[in-house]
């Protein structure tokens, strides 16, 4: 049985609440968590993540996606989290739940 969106909705953004400052996680680990695909994590948070700490959801290799890049490599940094040119250190903080 399929669950409704806003119940995977909700579950995504109870992983993303549990990511500590300073370190951050990947759509794939959430979607793990969750048992959805990244896909569908970067959509929950694209459309309602707003009150969670989305900034700490990377893509698998780190990056940031383009709109919101700045902005979040910003925030990230603030919480001293390692950022090489455009790529967050996963190997450094990277938590997976």
């Amino acid at each position: 049985m399929t669950r409704p969106a806003e119940d995977v909705d909700e579950a995504v953004f109870d992983v993303v609440e549990r990511v500590p400052a300073g370190r951050v996680t990947t759509y794939g680990d959430v979607g793990r968590l969750v048992g959805v695909g990244p896909r569908r994590v970067a959509r929950a948070l694209s459309q309602g993540g707003a009150a969670v700490p989305w900034f700490r959801v990377v893509r698998a290799d780190g990056t940031a996606a383009e709109p919101v890049r700045a902005r979040q490599l910003a925030l990230l940094a603030a919480e001293g989290v390692p950022v090489r040119g455009q790529r967050v250190d996963l190997d450094a903080v990277r938590w997976s739940g």
